[in-house]
């Protein structure tokens, strides 16, 4: 038999409760409305979103100088790597320097590029804080050397009548057997230039503005004789200066002592502005006031095959 009993519970309030109640009522504790939620104002919210505005485009604008910065300084790093490399290219080629003592054969020459260009002007540029204008200069020139059974010619020139590719630099490269006349090489770089078949040569670089070639005798004096000097019987110069730069052929047993090389290449950005104009008095009046933007490379090259006999 199932017995059902009820049992009594007293109403009594749980301590934490009772607890709670007496803190809100010694403190006063009201109970919070809508109204008194804290929030920002919209003059407080427009105040942060401008200067967080403020913050973003100065760190754009940080951040955007800092990009071009190291774009230009891989873009120098470029430029700089690649004109020494041009430079120890040429530096090596004319080490292999070799008097032939062929009757009619071209040892080594330098010609202006207004030989071959009627329109040639030497590229001027002004120089801060001076009222004289730099000139740059540009010669070709050619070597001849001998390796093993064979003569090898080898030839630099840069194009200044190109607009697109402004101011290319191109290398020469002919060799022939030792029973043919190495005159031929010389002949074939020459002709080259003077008709203008740049596709037969090498392209090494562009920008390049300046180009000469000086020659040493075995004193160590700047050969730029004129008018023409035989010695020997065996032509020294044959041309006068060019803008102040010597020309010469060299014959026989004649080679130069020394050549300095010296060497001016733009920078990248430089070169770029001046291509995307259509003329070439455009580009050359852009370039007239960039003279802080050319590259000078200078190095001279001892000839180890000279022949001292010739200066005799």
């Amino acid at each position: 038999m199932t017995v059902k009993i009820k049992l009594q519970v007293a109403s009594r309030r749980l301590p934490v409760l009772q607890q709670n109640r007496a803190i809100r009522e010694t403190f006063n504790f009201q109970p919070a409305t809508c109204n008194d939620r804290p929030a920002f104002s919209l003059i407080e919210v427009l105040v942060v979103v401008s200067l967080l505005s403020v913050i973003v485009l100065a760190l754009m604008a940080v951040f955007t100088s800092t990009q071009r910065a190291f774009r230009a300084s891989l873009t120098q790093t470029g430029v700089l790597e690649g004109s020494r490399a041009t430079m120890e290219l040429m530096a090596a080629d004319l080490r292999t320097l070799t008097p032939s003592d062929v009757g009619g054969a071209v040892n080594f020459f330098v010609l202006a590029n207004s030989d071959y260009s009627s329109s040639y002007q030497p590229l001027g540029q002004t120089l801060p804080g001076s009222s004289e204008p730099r000139e740059n200069l540009l010669n070709y020139f050619f070597m001849l050397s001998r390796q093993n059974t064979k003569w090898i010619g080898i030839g630099y020139v840069v194009d200044n009548t190109n607009s697109s590719d402004l101011y290319p630099l191109y290398r020469f490269y002919g060799e022939t057997n030792l029973q043919s006349n190495p005159y031929g090489l010389f002949n074939n770089f020459f002709q080259a230039v003077s008709s203008s078949q740049w596709g037969s040569m090498s392209h090494l670089m562009d920008g390049v503005v300046h180009l000469t070639a000086r020659a040493y005798d075995t004193n160590g004096v700047w050969i730029n004789n004129s008018p023409p000097v035989y010695t020997n019987n065996v032509l020294y110069a044959s041309v006068s200066p060019a803008y102040g730069e010597a020309q010469f052929y060299m014959t026989s047993n004649m080679v130069p002592a020394a050549v300095e090389l010296e060497l001016g290449v733009l920078e990248d950005r430089t070169l770029q502005r001046a291509e995307s104009f259509p003329t070439t008095a455009l580009q050359t009046n852009y370039l007239s006031d960039k003279s802080g933007n050319v590259h000078v490379f200078r190095q001279r090259v001892s000839i180890p095959n000279v022949d001292p006999t010739a200066y005799q």
